[in-house]
């Protein structure tokens, strides 16, 4: 019998090659993912979103393996803004850090923080909707919302952010600075779910960062009030 000839090994530069094209295909796949997931966490629910990183959870993997990407080709980053902020203040405080990514707030700061995302990336993070978070009325100083309002609830988010808020309590907003097209709509909105704007920054460039308080609770009977902000939309590269 014939012995059977070995497959010759490509040379070790065409084999470097082949993984690298490999490499960079799976990146560009990678990529188109996260984009597409982004898509979808602006134009569905926050419920509906969390299903779907429920029934798939490689891709709250992807999304935010491709956010921190972003994140970090900005000049700065507003939640460190944030956490500055609260260093600040008394540790006794308790924060609630809506929509908190890799819990880099909790992991930060001295204060209880209370982290909350439609999936979880570490032990500090509780997932849940965050239009229902399970915290009692008013036992909350702080809550943040940093590049966290997506979703076509907003105003839900908004509203349980007052429900846990004590009278008094802050809430501490950053946002992507194109998806506003009225900053004075947005705050309007604010001052009828019972908040007062204390500062905002609205010079930078990149991001837009609000601090109010709340006066008063939510209306019960509340509208359905037509909040939006614009979607956040990466580039191709």
């Amino acid at each position: 019998e014939e012995e059977e000839e070995e497959e010759a090994s490509p040379p070790k530069e065409e084999q470097s090659s082949l993984d690298s094209f490999r490499s960079r295909m799976e990146q560009r796949l990678e990529a188109a993912r996260f984009r597409y997931i982004n898509e979808r966490l602006y134009s569905t629910t926050s419920g509906e979103a969390k299903r779907m990183f429920q029934q798939d959870p490689r891709a709250f993997w992807v999304y935010h393996k491709g956010y921190t990407a972003q994140v970090q080709r900005w000049p700065a980053n507003p939640v460190d803004a944030i956490i500055a902020y609260i260093k600040k203040k008394p540790v006794s405080l308790v924060v609630a850090d809506f929509g908190c990514g890799d819990g880099k707030i909790a992991r930060s700061v001295k204060n209880q923080v209370h982290s909350f995302d439609l999936a979880a990336t570490s032990e500090l993070v509780t997932v849940c909707d965050m239009a229902n978070v399970p915290l009692a009325d008013g036992s909350v100083d702080i809550a943040v919302f940093c590049l966290s309002l997506m979703g076509t609830n907003l105003v839900d988010f908004l509203t349980e952010a007052s429900r846990v808020l004590k009278t008094g309590g802050v809430l501490k907003i950053a946002e992507v600075a194109s998806r506003f097209d009225n900053v004075r709509d947005f705050t309007s909105t604010l001052t009828w779910l019972g908040f007062k704007l204390t500062s905002k920054d609205t010079e930078n460039s990149h991001f837009y960062s609000f601090e109010f308080v709340k006066t008063e609770n939510a209306p019960k009977n509340r509208k359905k009030l037509g909040l939006q902000l614009k979607p956040c939309v990466y580039k191709r590269r």
